[in-house]
């Protein structure tokens, strides 16, 4: 039964001079921000690790450092470079030169204690999605309803848009790896919270349509909570992975195609992204945003492990543990999963493809 906590302090970074997503900043936790999706700053005179924030909510102040080239102020201060200051509620934060104004905003929220505790507080703030569809409630979540018209009208699209499809996979070039890498994260953290992006949410994940699916059908399926990647799930995380397969599961039952199609669950081994994402992705891969060796190899490969294995290897180990070499999977020739002939290009093999799963 879960009673009422404590009163608890919650930092909020917000922007003033446009209607921005607010910030959280963790108490005593190094949040680092700058140009990019998250401030909706693209000013290169910003760096993406602009300034460094340690929000201290007992004491109710923030900690700021400068990182970038560019200096930060406050209150029209420069701060000097790898210089400490605090920031507090009714100052005003620059992000650089003077420009993209932040203030701190200290809240107050009641915590919630016993073995409920943590859903319920999530649920205040991440509504269930009720469209009424009964197929979902034989789930162990009570309250598991699917969004159908999200399913069918998101899982197959893919949208470019002027954008390198690659960013969604693990393999950009190593010249812009770090930036790409920084840059989906937070891309991925954003598209969590996107009603538009979102196909299913409970108390503890959301789905959400993958930007640049690989294939007809590609979803993501991520935890509510911060689990960075893989090296940081254990046997605690157990039955947070059985929950992500089991709606995988549930969603691969909802959809149309689901009879004429194969579909995997799993994950990367090594991540671009920074947030744990489970893929639910069919073996068609009938997309334009499939367009290179990597592309095919991270999903067709060692390099995607199976959920089933995963859950299994942490039972087992405590940990999921990645093979030396993984790497290295990305480089094999294109071979058809399915057949196992080799293709000597992307086009050769997409041509192949249509006699496995033509549409």
């Amino acid at each position: 039964m879960a009673t009422r906590g404590a009163i608890m302090q919650v930092c909020w970074l917000v922007r003033k001079d446009k209607c921005c997503q607010r910030i959280k900043l963790p108490h005593l936790k190094t949040v680092v921000i700058g140009r990019g999706p998250e401030t909706e700053i693209t000013d290169k005179k910003c760096s993406r690790q602009q300034v460094q924030l340690k929000a201290d909510c007992n004491k109710g102040y923030v900690r700021i450092k400068q990182m970038g080239v560019n200096p930060a102020s406050i209150d029209l201060v420069d701060i000097d470079k790898d210089e400490e200051v605090k920031l507090k509620p009714g100052q005003v934060l620059h992000l650089v030169n003077k420009l993209y104004p932040y203030t701190v905003q200290f809240s107050e929220v009641t915590g919630v204690s016993g073995a409920k505790a943590e859903g319920k507080t999530k649920a205040n703030k991440r509504p269930y999605v009720d469209s009424g569809n009964s197929n979902m409630e034989n789930m162990s979540e009570k309250s598991m309803k699917m969004e159908q018209p999200d399913l069918q009208d998101g899982s197959s699209s893919c949208k470019p848009n002027n954008t390198s499809c690659s960013s969604s996979s693990p393999h950009v070039s190593s010249s812009s790896h770090k930036e790409h890498l920084g840059h989906w994260s937070q891309g991925l953290k954003i598209s969590m919270q996107d009603p538009k992006m979102q196909v299913y949410k409970d108390e503890r994940v959301v789905i959400i349509k993958d930007k640049y699916p690989k294939a007809r059908y590609h979803w993501l399926i991520l935890p509510w909570d911060s689990l960075s990647s893989l090296k940081s799930v254990t046997k605690e995380h157990l039955e947070l992975l059985e929950h992500m397969h089991a709606v995988g599961e549930k969603l691969i039952q909802q959809c149309l195609d689901q009879d004429r199609l194969e579909f995997r669950l799993g994950y990367h081994a090594i991540p671009s992204m920074s947030h744990v994402h489970l893929h639910v992705i069919s073996q068609d891969f009938d997309s334009p945003c499939l367009k290179n060796k990597k592309h095919w190899n991270s999903f067709t490969t060692e390099y995607f492990l199976n959920s089933q294995d995963v859950i299994e290897m942490v039972k087992t180990k405590g940990k999921v543990l990645v093979k030396d070499g993984t790497s290295e999977l990305l480089k094999l020739p294109l071979r058809c999963h399915v057949c196992k002939q080799h293709q000597s290009t992307i086009p050769q093999l997409k041509e192949h493809l249509k006699k496995h799963w033509p549409k």
